[in-house]
């Protein structure tokens, strides 16, 4: 199946990646290893951070290839996360990014309609062919 775009919604433990067309979804799900933790202090309070292993965040990039527009999306701050993996590691990538969206857990269906309607919005302000 060819597809145009993609979408992936991710926390720091799994991904969702999604290869979507008008009609069809492919699906395509990466697991990573438990996520590296770091506990900062800021006066009194200590604040513990969770970040996604790069070696995931690769994978994450890999499972969205081939798709000209792409869509991020997740509950915490690994979407975020992935942005910046894509601008060290994948800059080239860094224009098919067309939103960074936050999604706490929807199900697959909610997450490929939502796609469906930004990838829509999205191809309506590209010139026609």
């Amino acid at each position: 199946m060819s597809h145009h775009h993609a979408v992936v919604w991710l926390d720091q433990h799994a991904a969702k990646a999604f290869h979507v067309t008008e009609t069809e979804a492919e699906r395509i799900t990466v697991t990573g290893r438990a996520p590296d933790r770091h506990i900062s202090t800021h006066g009194s309070r200590s604040r513990e951070h969770q970040h996604a292993d790069d070696g995931f965040l690769h994978e994450v990039v890999e499972a969205m290839s081939g798709a000209q527009g792409r869509l991020i999306t997740g509950p915490g701050d690994t979407k975020q996360e992935l942005v910046r993996h894509i601008d060290r590691h994948h800059p080239q990538y860094r224009r098919r990014i067309v939103g960074v969206d936050r999604a706490d857990h929807p199900s697959d269906g909610h997450v490929c309609a939502h796609a469906r309607r930004v990838f829509a919005k999205v191809d309506r302000t590209l010139p026609q062919r």
